[in-house]
């Protein structure tokens, strides 16, 4: 039901421009000449001046196109009972109390949750593989 496609060939040979009436060779685009226009030093010079001044916005402009966003980094923590819970479902409920407790805070609970979650989503995967492997085996069905 599925035909090959015909192979058109080429309307132009190589090296020779789909469009000979376009841009030049060394004319640069318009945004190129416009960048060449601004002068980013004395933008940045003024948006300085402007910030020691008090203006807000200006100081927001430096500051957010200079440093990188701030990040929260999590510190390694110790959570007594989660080695001995023994399956996720134990674990999950043990980050949860461990939250509700207030030795946890939310934001790293999320993120230990959503890693048990992404766990059993493997081990269903290695399980359900295990299975088919199985009955494969059982009815003489080698890969």
């Amino acid at each position: 039901m599925t035909e090959q496609k015909k192979k058109r060939a080429p309307k132009w040979q190589k090296g020779q421009s789909g469009n000979p009436a376009g841009r030049p060779k060394g004319i640069p685009n318009p945004q190129a000449r416009l960048r060449k226009l601004i002068d980013v030093e004395a933008i940045i010079a003024k948006l300085q001046e402007n910030a020691i001044k008090g203006n807000t916005r200006a100081a927001e402009l430096l500051l957010e196109r200079a440093l990188p966003p701030l990040r929260s980094v999590a510190e390694p923590v110790e959570l007594p009972g989660l080695s001995d819970a023994a399956t996720l479902t134990a674990k999950a409920e043990c980050i949860v109390s461990l939250t509700a407790e207030g030795k946890l805070s939310p934001d790293v609970a999320t993120a230990m949750l959503s890693a048990i979650g992404q766990l059993a989503k493997a081990t269903e995967i290695d399980e359900l593989t295990r299975r088919l492997e199985a009955l494969e085996k059982a009815h003489g069905q080698d890969n």
